[in-house]
């Protein structure tokens, strides 16, 4: 239940993005495409499930990321042990068939002047980039192709509602250290207790939620829809309202949206990710 919009490409990108930001409804903007080899620079451990990944080296250099919604992706390997690469074609991609494995994440973080791009791992037995990003040491090379663009939240909103699970994390946090002071809202993550928490920069005006799942498996259970329902979203003014995780446990929302009548424009609800699917892609 989203309207992604999306941009061409025949204005500059630094016009499209402000058109966006100042724009009615969220926007997709694309950027040009790029494929690099970063090194990797540090890895760290922020809880039992969730590794960063801290990535650089001459490959950063013209690497672009501009709002909290962009990803990558890394890619590894065929098992028999060939790299297969994406090549340039114009500003996009062209993949090779079979399409390569890979995972796609989002940037955490990227500072151009440190060139360094934070990658933050959602960390499960038998996952290709999971099982590399435990094992992985400083100065091995991966490489990254992206952001194709990124989803742009306009800044008039009078209140947010972000919530997802483990691996919608990196990308609310983003998102709550870019807003502006003054945003409020909601912000609702399910992780399994508290040792998979971490600390958020959430402007003053919103508050934090934690749903613990307990024993159950990522992605089981209603506990992530059910405490979003919970939110009395108030009827005057607007509300971005933006929902990631398992496929099906999101799915309940996009009615939930419905019956509230809110704008498609002002909701983005995205299944990243599949239980039994590898690679899950909801586009």
């Amino acid at each position: 239940m989203s309207r992604a919009i999306v941009q061409d490409r025949a204005a500059p990108l630094a016009d499209r993005l402000a058109a966006a930001k100042a724009g009615a409804d969220g926007v997709r903007v694309p950027y040009r495409i790029g494929i690099r080899e970063l090194v990797v620079l540090r890895t760290e451990r922020l809880t039992p499930t969730l590794i960063r990944l801290t990535l650089g080296g001459p490959g950063i250099e013209g690497f672009e990321s501009h709002v909290p919604e962009e990803h990558v992706r890394l890619i590894f390997p065929d098992e028999d042990g060939q790299l297969r690469l994406p090549e340039a074609n114009g500003d996009v991609l062209r993949w090779p068939r079979p399409f390569p494995v890979s995972r796609e994440y989002t940037v955490r973080r990227f500072d151009p002047d440190a060139g360094e791009l934070d990658i933050d791992v959602a960390v499960h037995r038998g996952g290709v980039a999971s099982d590399w990003a435990e094992s992985v040491e400083p100065g091995a090379r991966v490489p990254v192709a992206g952001p194709p663009g990124g989803f742009v939240v306009p800044r008039h909103h009078d209140r947010y509602l972000f919530a997802g699970d483990l691996t919608a994390l990196p990308q609310i946090a983003r998102y709550l250290e870019q807003l502006p002071s003054t945003a409020g809202g909601w912000a609702i993550v399910e992780v399994a207790d508290a040792g998979e928490e971490i600390p958020l920069a959430a402007p003053p005006g919103f508050r934090v939620r934690w749903v613990h799942r307990g024993e159950l498996p990522p992605g089981a259970g209603d506990g992530l829809a059910r405490a979003v329902r919970e939110v009395d979203l108030p009827r005057e003014g607007r509300t971005f309202v933006w929902v990631a995780g398992e496929a099906d446990a999101v799915r309940p929302l996009r009615r939930w949206v419905k019956e509230l009548g809110l704008p498609a424009g002002d909701v983005r609800i995205c299944g990243y990710w599949k239980r039994g699917v590898a690679d899950y892609d909801d586009d």
